[in-house]
């Protein structure tokens, strides 16, 4: 029977040291309930000696009551400090945490000129903060900074400083290649002389500089090692760190080294999806097993194919992770792609029928005007709803005004009023934006909510202006593409026309329809 390897997510930690991203108290304990939810062994939720929020997180997180561990991050004492006395390893206790994990230098270079400690005197700041630890009933995880960097500058001291941490009781020694630049062989040449050197266990923590830490983390655990750390989509400082949900299914999946327990696999996707939303941040649509594009086919003889088999261009059964293929309609795609979009909506209609004749004419009209559905799935799938007289229409716009149309100065917004009615009954809202298609998608969807509340789940994600004939100038058409999500789903939707605020609307309807009619046919939705 396979090892397990036990998982370490860091994304409220080092992911939060990334460009851009920072987390609220709450956002927190949303992407904590989501880790522990899919079944990870440690969340790694910050360091309590740096600021008041991550203290205030350690008191909230007790009332989610997960169940896993929760680790509190710090340093080594301060040199020539005795470590009862050290304001970050107090604040580590404060945190009231079963696990502490704390970092020390494993790279002589480093210490002496980074740190401008004597190597001795590092060594005695791992071992007492260690010991401290351990004397107050914590789990003792130790990450050893710049450890591959350390141990072929000087491997006798970079062993030395894992022995330290051994000796005093700690209970794992992760090694770090902090500054990204370790290849995988040598990842795996290293670690397993290490693995085969302690009796405890031995993590990996590997950053992203050369594009290699996912691999690197599956190496390191081919070497030996028990423990990978990293975050979940992999965003952190510089070029980030190993992506979690790359690593999880290549060591689960396929090697057959369980990670998580196997009825949260599917969750794997939608835990993605979420922390990426609760972040701000885009989830690169390319991303292994978890992206837009992770099983996406474009190319008419890759369609053919995967439709057959799907062996035959997808290394696994995207469902096992939570994803689904995708099959692009465009003019590489052929009549199979449409046929499958199709079939989705209505499993029973063959190639030939007149139905997907009339579709597949429909579709051409509109690429003729300018339409591209490539990158609009969801404009597709509602044009395929109307020819097959699915579509009923949810709301009825009776009137829309824009103010403010003039150039926006810094501060100032557009305003947008929309009266539409809904099964009889009239809602007029107004909404403020930073332009008019904001104000626009504000406006709309704050008028829905009173007849659909769960429309308070989307948001836009996306808006994309491509003006279609630059010779025609300012009166040439333009495709809007807007993408838009709920947390658990994403999706794209398209509008042409000559005026860049009609386009944005016929795309933004067909999005906000889109949502509403998926959720009622799956039960979710209700009118209020």
């Amino acid at each position: 029977m396979s090892r397990s390897v036990s998982v370490y997510d860091a994304t409220l930690r080092d992911g939060a040291q990334a460009e851009g991203i920072s987390f609220s108290v709450e956002d927190k304990l949303k992407i904590t309930k989501a880790l522990d939810d899919l079944g990870l062994g440690y969340i790694e939720a910050g360091n309590p000696g740096s600021n008041p929020k991550d203290l205030e997180f350690f008191r909230c997180v007790k009332r989610l009551a997960p169940r896993a561990k929760i680790a509190a991050f710090g340093s080594t004492r301060r040199k020539d400090a005795p470590v009862e006395e050290d304001k970050n390893a107090l604040a580590l206790l404060a945190a009231d945490t079963d696990v502490v994990t704390f970092f020390g230098k494993c790279w002589d270079f480093h210490v002496t000129e980074i740190l401008q400690a004597s190597l001795g005197e590092n060594l005695k700041m791992i071992r007492d903060t260690a010991a401290f630890f351990k004397r107050n009933h914590k789990e003792v995880i130790f990450d050893a900074e710049h450890f591959f960097d350390g141990y072929k500058a000087n491997p006798d001291y970079a062993l030395s400083c894992l022995a330290a941490a051994a000796e005093a009781g700690a209970d794992c020694l992760a090694l770090c290649d902090t500054n990204g630049g370790a290849f995988p062989l040598e990842i795996y040449e290293i670690t397993q002389k290490i693995t085969a050197a302690f009796d405890i266990p031995i993590g990996i923590h590997c950053h992203n500089d050369c594009g290699m830490a996912a691999a690197n983390s599956v190496m390191a655990v081919e070497a030996g090692a028990s423990q990978v750390q990293g975050t979940f989509t992999g965003f952190g400082e510089r070029c980030g760190n190993a992506a979690l949900s790359t690593v999880i299914p290549n060591l689960q999946i396929k090697k057959s080294m369980p990670c998580i327990p196997p009825d949260r696999l599917p969750l794997l996707t939608r835990t993605a999806r979420l922390i990426s939303e609760v972040a701000n941040v885009r989830l690169n649509g390319s991303a292994p097993y978890v992206g837009r594009s992770a099983f996406a086919h474009k190319g008419g003889m890759h369609i053919d194919a995967v439709l057959k088999s799907s062996l035959s261009f997808e290394h696994i059964d995207p469902h096992r992770v939570g994803n689904a293929r995708k099959i692009l309609t465009s003019e590489m795609a052929g009549r199979g792609a449409v046929l499958a979009k199709i079939q989705k909506i209505n499993p029973v209609l063959i190639k030939n029928s007149p139905e997907t004749e009339a579709i597949i004419r429909r579709v051409k009209e509109l690429e003729h005007e300018g339409y591209q559905f490539e990158a609009a799935e969801g404009a597709l799938d509602i044009i395929i709803r109307k020819q097959l007289g699915r579509y009923k229409p949810l709301f009825e716009l009776v009137n829309l005004k824009i103010l403010g149309e003039q150039p926006y100065a810094e501060g100032q917004s557009a305003a947008a009023i929309i009266k539409i009615i809904v099964d009889g009954q009239v809602e007029i809202t107004a909404a403020e934006g930073d332009g008019p298609v904001n104000a626009l998608d504000k406006a709309l969807r704050k008028a829905l909510e009173v007849f659909y509340p769960r429309i308070a789940d989307m948001r836009l994600t996306d808006y994309k202006v491509r003006v279609m004939d630059e010779k025609s100038g300012t009166a040439s058409r333009v495709r809007v593409l807007i993408e838009s999500t709920d947390g658990n789903e994403s999706w794209t939707t398209v509008g042409v026309s000559a005026d860049i605020v009609e386009a944005s609307w016929i795309a933004l309807v067909d999005s906000v329809e889109l949502k509403l009619l998926r959720d009622i046919e799956n039960g979710a939705e209700q009118f209020h």
